[in-house]
């Protein structure tokens, strides 16, 4: 079972990729789950979301303590949420920054790195003081991961964003080509 955790602040849409990861998975012939935890319900707000992706029937029904990857919508988090907590030896952190990998000190992990908020912005996604990043974010992850592949990710966002389909796609598309590997 692969297990991510998606770390990001209310209204980035970080339940949001991983509902859509989970149905891309499940697209390509997975099986899938996806869930929230919220602390204090509000815009702007540390929030957690998660998603299983399995070959086999998934009948987990907790939290994932233990996470293959770790998504980061927002850098400012790492200052004040351990995103590293119980990631796997070897694990990869996914994070939307303009910094490379390389600049990043988490030994033992593997860190991609990639602009969403700036995608997002070119592909006008949510606004200048808060960008929806979301889907660009889900491209860095089929990129870096690899075990959801782009096509299936670009489907389910065309059927699934809440709202300009295609210029998420576009981003995630973007995304995917962008993303800069550590390893």
């Amino acid at each position: 079972m692969y297990e991510v955790r998606f770390h990001g602040r209310g209204g980035q849409g970080a339940v949001t990729a991983a509902n859509i990861l989970a149905i891309a998975a499940m697209k390509q012939g997975f099986y899938s789950q996806a869930f929230p935890y919220f602390g204090v319900e509000r815009r702007g707000a540390p929030v957690q979301a998660f998603t299983r992706i399995d070959d086999k029937r998934i009948d987990l029904r907790m939290n994932v303590y233990n996470p293959d990857a770790i998504v980061v919508l927002d850098p400012t988090l790492m200052a004040v949420v351990d995103v590293t907590k119980g990631l796997k030896e070897g694990g990869i952190i996914i994070i939307n920054t303009s910094k490379k990998p390389e600049d990043f000190d988490f030994p033992g992990f593997k860190v991609a790195t990639v602009n969403a908020t700036e995608i997002a912005l070119n592909h006008k996604l949510g606004s200048q003081a808060a960008p929806i990043v979301n889907t660009a974010i889900l491209g860095a992850y089929s990129r870096a991961v690899g075990n959801v592949k782009i096509d299936y990710i670009l489907e389910a966002i065309r059927e699934n964003a809440p709202a300009k389909k295609e210029e998420n796609a576009l981003a995630a598309k973007d995304a995917y080509e962008k993303t800069v590997l550590g390893w």
